[in-house]
């Protein structure tokens, strides 16, 4: 059994931005890196990220916007679920890292004058996105890509691609490697390091469609989850509120639309007591329904944000109109996203990217026709639990209001965000082992905001990467490195991932692959209907404790399975009937937290539970694989010490009261509120 290994050597899982930011840091700090990806790294799903990257910059704080208004809006879109100083030390390197990217290269679009443009994105008053055009997920992949293959040719990072994680390596309670097969050969190998890093994304395909990649299945988290890693608030999954409804998957529609003046409404008759219903000619054509036909629902329930509320809110109230009150397009599940009033030239110049994608899919002209789009499954809020360690930074003064109106932080003498270099930092509970990006959870509590994603993925390998290194370099001194550990540490974790192959190899049955009952993806497609119909916009106690016992009863059918094939090459059944197993794992983890969390909070709505209760449940879910895959459920307190919770609305319309003016589309939108003129670095 062939076992690779060097002293000082850092494994990254995972090729996207995460990974390659986490590779290009460890190796600036003088280690040797192995970077394993599925798929060649510029086909990682960051690639599909496309409206862009928050930060504050000169052009923002001249709106009165800064890096504590970011941190401030980032805890309250999510739902003051998230630990703050880990939220608020992101906030603070957002500006460095957009300077990095445009140092680097990445062609961020630009203003007459030069300065780098901004949109507005969901959930702020403020111009604060950056962006290239509407692919600025590749372009950043690009970028960092550039760096890591520079790092490549000089022989300081070792590619493998087609290669899938199958375990974590761990002795002695640390992580000291994994064990990897390579998916054209299905060789099984182990390759040692003094760390890992985990930048494996999210789980999309448990759900069946969604907007991932069809390689976002989880599965990476999951093996990690059953050799012992917590897994945190996997009830937090991100519905999109607009996709591109397909047969095949779901594509996603930039939040930028709405950012750049997209507008959400249904065809609608307004009644004598102002409220609305269904249209008789909703299915026809949309340009003959008159303006004061239209029902822009979200302008008119939250005035304040209009169209750019959170992506929490805005799916909510798409399914609002299309399955309780059946006022969707044409009687389907489905709303208009308008452009149609903006000009080609403007829209070609912001967002040329995902209108070509809808148009080549749907066969419609988005510039002239209204898109019609329906929400899904989009993000994990969830993912590897992580620690972190309190930082040094001291707040500004005098101190901003919260984007509530209340005066916050609560406690603003002590030192915050976090410690720079800290071994701990974006650590598991098994030491060694590291998240990195989507597949940790600690930055977007129970809702992420558009455009933080591409941010904290590339924020963990820049600022978390240093800590590695330094736990790596003397993090555990006391630790034998892993060159010298015994080889029968990594020929045992062969043997078991071996063995995990043979068993399946061995359900292998022609006369039987036919039977639906024991095939793979049959049950992989039911187990995605499955936690589609539970676990995505709303969610029931008993409709939960249903989808546990159907889980229950899916995993006992993959214990059954039978596989067509049998081949030593690109088995490509052998790897997804092992992934399902792991996918029915994360599944049993979402529908479980969901069903302990009694209450609504972000992305999960509990119309039994309405309320936001932070006396109970503002919390971590921590989940622990037991042995029979099920989920061992707790709660543990966050740290909430900077901004003190508040009610989360939006500016939602209170009829007793005159409706603010709402931002104009492409404006800055600046709100009257006191701001601090200053803000610290946080390094």
């Amino acid at each position: 059994m062939a076992v690779t290994g060097a002293q000082k050597r850092v494994i990254v899982v995972g090729g996207g931005l995460a990974g390659l930011a986490g590779t290009v840091r460890l190796v600036e700090s003088g280690l040797k890196v192995d970077l394993f990806s599925v798929v060649p790294v510029k086909r990682s799903h960051s690639v599909c990220a496309q409206g862009g990257i928050n930060a504050c910059n000169e052009v923002a704080r001249q709106q009165g916007y800064s890096e504590y208004e970011h941190f401030d809006e980032t805890i309250y879109g999510g739902d003051f679920l998230a630990d703050q100083h880990p939220v608020l030390e992101m906030a603070n390197w957002a500006p460095k890292i957009i300077d990095l990217l445009d140092r680097m290269g990445v062609p961020f679009n630009r203003t007459s004058e030069g300065y780098r443009d901004l949109r507005l994105f969901g959930g702020s008053l403020f111009k604060r996105t950056h962006f290239a055009g509407a692919t600025t997920g590749q372009q950043l992949l690009y970028a960092m890509d550039e760096q890591v293959r520079r790092h490549e040719a000089a022989g300081d990072v070792t590619k493998y691609e087609h290669w899938e994680f199958l375990s974590p390596i761990i002795h002695d309670g640390r992580c000291v490697g994994i064990v990897a097969q390579d998916i054209r050969t299905m060789q099984i190998r182990a390759f040692r390091a003094e760390a890992v890093v985990m930048a494996t994304g999210g789980c999309g395909l448990i759900y069946g469609k969604s907007t991932n990649s069809v390689m976002c299945n989880g599965a990476a988290a999951a093996r990690c989850y059953r050799e012992g890693a917590y897994y945190a608030n996997a009830e937090m999954i991100q519905v999109h509120p607009t996709a591109i409804p397909g047969a095949d998957k779901l594509r996603l529609m930039s939040e930028s639309a709405r950012g750049e003046g997209g507008r959400v409404w249904v065809p609608a008759i307004k009644r004598a007591d102002g409220t609305w219903g269904p249209h008789p000619r909703s299915g026809q054509d949309p340009k003959s329904i008159p303006d004061n036909e239209r029902y822009y629902f979200l302008e008119e329930k939250y005035p304040k944000y209009g169209n750019i509320v959170p992506r929490d809110i805005a799916t909510r109230e798409i399914f609002d109109i299309c399955v309780n009150q059946g006022m969707g397009v044409g009687n389907q599940n489905q709303v208009y996203l308008d452009l149609t009033h903006r000009d080609k030239d403007y829209l070609q110049r912001k967002l040329e990217g995902i209108l070509e994608i809808y148009e080549k899919f749907v066969g419609e002209d988005p510039y002239t026709t209204p898109m019609r789009i329906f929400p899904a499954v989009h993000y994990s809020m969830g993912g590897l639990w992580t620690k972190f360690v309190k930082g040094t930074y001291n707040p500004p003064k005098p101190l901003p209001k919260h984007v509530s109106g209340k005066r916050a932080p609560i406690n603003a003498e002590v030192g915050q965000g976090m410690a720079y270099g800290d071994p701990a930092n974006a650590m598991t509970n098994i030491d060694g082992l590291y998240a990195f990006g989507e597949v940790n959870f600690a930055y977007h509590g129970a809702n992420r905001l558009g455009a933080n994603a591409l941010l904290s993925c590339i924020f963990d390998g820049l600022f978390c990467g240093v800590g590695v290194a330094n736990y790596v370099r003397d993090g555990a001194p006391s630790k034998a490195p892993s060159k010298d550990l015994p080889q029968g540490a990594y020929d045992g974790a062969v043997e078991r991932e071996t063995a995990r192959m043979k068993k399946l190899i061995s359900a292998v049955d022609l006369g039987k692959a036919a039977d639906e009952a024991t095939n793979p993806y049959v049950i992989g497609r039911e187990l995605g209907v499955e936690m589609t119909e539970a676990c995505t916009v709303v969610r029931t106690g008993p409709r939960l404790e249903q989808c546990l016992q159907r889980l229950g009863d899916l995993r006992a059918r993959y214990n059954r399975l039978t596989l067509a094939d049998a081949g030593g090459w690109t088995n490509q059944s052998l790897s997804y009937a092992r992934a399902l197993g792991d996918m029915l794992d994360l599944s049993d983890a979402v529908a479980r937290g969901a069903l302990e969390r009694k209450e609504s909070r972000g992305a999960h709505y509990r119309p039994d539970y309405k309320d936001r209760n932070d006396a109970e449940f503002m919390k971590t879910t921590l989940a622990r694989r037991e042995s029979d895959g099920s989920a061992h459920v707790e709660f543990i307190p966050i740290d909430a010490s900077l901004v003190e919770p508040t009610a989360r609305t939006y500016g939602k319309k209170d009829d007793s009261k005159p409706a603010p003016t709402p931002p104009t589309p492409g404006s800055t939108g600046v709100p009257s509120r006191p701001v601090p003129t200053t803000v610290g670095s946080g390094v």
